[in-house]
C-alpha cells in the first residue's frame, strides 16, 4: 500500500471522527431545550445516515448549524420542527440519502423527545 492510499484511509478514519468531535462540541453550547432537540433528532437520524461518512458529518452539522441559529434568534423549538417531528427529521435527512427504515418506536420516541425539549425551552418543565 502507497503512502498516498494510506494518507487516504487515515483521512476518511480521523476526518469523520474529528468532524463528529466538533459537532458534539458545538451541541454541547446549545441552550438546554435546543440541545435536547438536537439530540432527539441526532438518534432519529441514525436511522438515515448516509453510507459515505462526508454525507453523514455535513449533515450533522447542518443540523448543528441549523439549531445553533435558531437558539441564536430566540426561534421556538416548534417553528424549527413544526408539529410533527418525525416529519421534519425524515425530510431533513432525505437531503442526505435515499432514507431508510424507521420503526414505529423510533418515531413515537422522537415525537415524545421534541414535545419535552419544546416544553423544557419554554420553562415549562
Amino acid at each position: 500500500m502507497s503512502d498516498v492510499e494510506k494518507s487516504g484511509i487515515i483521512a476518511k478514519v480521523i476526518g469523520p471522527k474529528k468532524r463528529w468531535r466538533a459537532y458534539k462540541a458545538r451541541v454541547k453550547e446549545l441552550p438546554g431545550g435546543h440541545r435536547a432537540a438536537v439530540e432527539a433528532i441526532e438518534r432519529h437520524l441514525m436511522h438515515f445516515v448516509p453510507v459515505d461518512a462526508d454525507s453523514s458529518a455535513s449533515m450533522f452539522e447542518d443540523l448543528a448549524d441549523l439549531f445553533e441559529q435558531a437558539a441564536a434568534d430566540g426561534t421556538p423549538i416548534r417553528e424549527i420542527v413544526g408539529e410533527d417531528p418525525v416529519e421534519f427529521a425524515e425530510a431533513f435527512a432525505q437531503n442526505y440519502s435515499d432514507g431508510g427504515y424507521v420503526p414505529a418506536r423510533a418515531r413515537k420516541r422522537l415525537t415524545d423527545d421534541i414535545e419535552q425539549a419544546a416544553a423544557e425551552a419554554d420553562g415549562a418543565v
